[in-house]
């Protein structure tokens, strides 16, 4: 399934289908396009089928690039998938405040 990014509401996006090398690219352009005009903003993982390391390291990118936006990103229904990763590499405080 190809990755998708959508625009819920004001302060809530979903992004869905695999995320993975071949897809970040597109998607980190997309979120860069994205203005975090919000201190608080809900990033919805429901619909993502597959998400791999370059899926992780684009999140990573992404609540770094919010932060520097004034926005703290919470992330919802985080895909085991995604928590197995997150323990692989490390990287759990990373992500503990946006869970």
């Amino acid at each position: 399934m190809p990755a998708q990014l959508k625009q819920t509401s004001q302060n809530v996006m979903a992004l869905s289908g695999d995320i993975d090398r071949d897809t970040v690219p597109e998607l980190w352009k997309q979120f860069q396009s994205v203005s975090f005009g919000s201190p608080h903003f809900e990033l919805m993982l429901e619909k993502v089928n597959r998400i791999d390391s370059a899926g992780l390291v684009m999140l990573i990118h992404l609540l770094e690039h919010a932060k520097n936006q004034k926005c703290h990103i919470m992330l919802s229904f985080v895909p085991d998938e995604l928590k197995i990763l997150f323990q692989l590499y490390n990287v759990e405080s990373v992500f503990e405040k946006h869970i």
